[in-house]
């Protein structure tokens, strides 16, 4: 079990990248949180088995994560972090 903290610069913020987020993560089957930053950046912290956080962050840097054609991520900053007790955290969601 692993955690990541994720902040992806580019064009993340009114191109739906939180909901494309979601949607990876479900497909991933990992736990953990998305949110916009007031810098026009997008924080995230994903948690799971290494090897589908692993694949989390491979959908991330497709051309167009998750068949979205309007997200352009620049580049990500990615940051081992301790994990988060399974009990309290059951799914992956958008944090405001």
């Amino acid at each position: 079990m692993i955690r990541k903290h994720i902040i992806a610069h580019g064009r993340v913020q009114h191109v739906g990248f939180r909901f494309t987020i979601m949607g990876i993560a479900s497909t991933c089957k990992v736990t953990g949180w998305v949110k916009n930053l007031y810098d026009g950046n997008v924080e995230i912290e994903v948690q799971g088995a290494a090897h589908r956080v692993d694949r989390f962050i491979e959908l991330m840097k497709e051309d167009r994560p998750g068949g979205n054609p309007w997200i352009r991520i620049s580049h990500l900053d990615i940051a081992d972090i301790p994990i988060v007790n399974v009990l309290k955290e059951t799914g992956f969601h958008p944090r405001y």
